[in-house]
């Protein structure tokens, strides 16, 4: 696990063990590496040096402000998809210039938010959206430069609640309706069209589907040039997959591969947003075990974690490597790790085989940087677990826990 290490039967990030976090900031608790972050932010922008490009690290993956921050220095910019994310991501010190703005329902408001705040362009994913892009922009008396996303209909072989460039996903625009596209856009006069998007999932552990969407977004650009579209930005989007399971994904460079050769016979710059493989081996997840609970011959790790917590088990029954903190790492014992929240689906495990444990014992869910603290709830009124990040032999606490005041501020009484 990038920035995670056992040592004599120890977990580390970096150079702190596991559990003199837990010590400190309780549990449950997410803990970042930040060199993991960046080194896998490096790998991505050495692959594709060849050639003029931007890695836009998708904050929706995780939204913590010093791992945006830390991103930033090393020349990140960012993928946003709310007001929210971009009020965030220019909070951490991302230039307007380097944020990249999708999503399928922005808002009048976030959209002339985003154009105060000198955005390098918006993904348009719908032709009604040039129509109000073009409108607010106007009443602003400003031009938007915008990149128009398309759907290719192409599977991504991912889990189906992740694949985003099949024609029955809500993203992006029909490859049939182009001629409309570019009618609306030619009378939109307050828009400038300068990129193409294709985005067509996320975990793919395999690079022929994202060589095929390379393909089809070279077709676009050639045709939208020789329709006199000064086209020069591709965006391919995201998706390159981690290890979860003993998948064996491809790297970077092997990405690039696929993909470099489209760019460089379109003259093209490219845009990236990456985010699950920047982060997701990049945190993990530290909770203690309250009970264990034999019922039959089902045994259960009770943990303090919840899905609200950690959604993506009960979402996509999603696998998370899990083993104690400190102690023997051997698994011997069949069990369900499931959390305190009245669901069924809350769980992070069923009939795994793991590690012995007993009340008390601190375990860690690993490849839980991305998707995890950024989807997290206080459903059952439990407060929003802290953030810490680590370097070296420093770590420090990034996002405080929430307090039983804060589930309440929002609120008053009335009526």
């Amino acid at each position: 696990m990038n920035g995670f290490h056992l040592k004599n039967n120890r977990w580390y990030s970096d150079g702190v063990a596991l559990s003199q976090i837990a010590k400190k900031a309780g549990t449950p608790c997410y803990v970042y590496s930040l060199p993991a972050f960046e080194a896998k932010y490096m790998e991505v922008d050495q692959a594709y040096r060849s050639v003029p490009h931007l890695v836009a690290y998708s904050i929706k993956t995780n939204d913590n402000l010093s791992v945006i921050h830390a991103l930033g220095k090393l020349g990140s910019g960012t993928d946003v998809v709310s007001g929210g994310e971009l009020f965030k991501a220019r909070k951490a010190g991302i230039p307007g210039n380097k944020i990249i703005f999708a999503g399928v329902a922005k808002t009048d408001a976030e959209i002339a938010y985003a154009l105060k705040e000198n955005i390098r362009y918006f993904n348009v994913e719908s032709i009604p959206e040039i129509s109000a892009i073009n409108s607010v922009a106007k009443k602003m008396g400003k031009t938007a430069p915008i990149a128009i996303r398309f759907n290719p209909n192409i599977d991504a072989l991912t889990h189906h609640f992740i694949s985003t460039g099949k024609k029955e996903n809500k993203f992006g625009i029909f490859l049939g309706d182009l001629d409309e596209v570019m009618h609306t856009v030619r009378k939109s006069t307050s828009v400038h069209w300068t990129g193409v998007h294709a985005h067509i999932g996320s975990q793919m552990t395999q690079t022929g589907s994202l060589a095929k969407s390379a393909r089809v977004v070279e077709q676009i650009v050639l045709k939208l040039r020789q329709e006199g579209f000064p086209i020069y930005d591709v965006n391919l989007g995201g998706g390159y997959g981690i290890d979860y399971n003993g998948e064996k994904p491809p790297k970077a460079s092997q990405y690039a591969s696929v993909v470099m050769p489209v760019i460089k016979r379109l003259k093209a710059g490219l845009i990236l947003e990456l985010g699950r493989f920047i982060s997701g081996n990049s945190g993990v997840l530290l909770t203690r075990v309250v009970f264990v609970k034999k019922s039959g011959k089902k045994t259960f790790y009770i943990v303090d974690a919840g899905m609200g917590d950690l959604i993506r088990p009960a979402l996509y029954e999603a696998y998370h490597r899990i083993s104690r903190a400190e102690g023997p790492q051997k698994p011997v014992q069949t069990a369900d790790v499931v959390g305190p929240i009245c669901e069924s689906t809350d769980f992070f495990a069923k009939n795994r085989r793991l590690p012995e444990a007993k009340r008390g014992d601190l375990m860690v869910i690993f490849s839980a940087g991305a998707y995890g603290s950024v989807m997290g709830s206080t459903y059952n009124s439990r407060p929003l677990s802290p953030e810490v990040v680590t370097r070296g032999s420093r770590f420090a606490v990034a996002r405080r826990r929430q307090t039983r005041e804060d589930l309440v501020r929002l609120e008053k009484f009335v009526l």
